[in-house]
């Protein structure tokens, strides 16, 4: 009987562990998306003011027209 609730008890903790696992993969998941979304805003606002300054640089020349 011993037996049985000692293989009991090791399961119940691996099936804990490997819980615990699973949701620390999903948090580190979570932050690389999170990062990736606003290293891709960030690029996107890079892009627009460098497009402005391209367009004053433009307007300023007379290339605009």
């Amino acid at each position: 009987m011993e037996s049985i609730k000692q293989s009991y008890q090791q399961g119940k903790a691996r099936s804990e562990a490997q819980q615990t696992t699973e949701n620390m993969m999903d948090k580190a998941s979570n932050a690389a998306q999170s990062a990736k979304e606003g290293m891709q805003e960030a690029g996107q606002q890079m892009q627009a003011k460098a497009q402005g300054v391209a367009d004053a640089v433009k307007d300023a020349t007379g290339m605009n027209n």
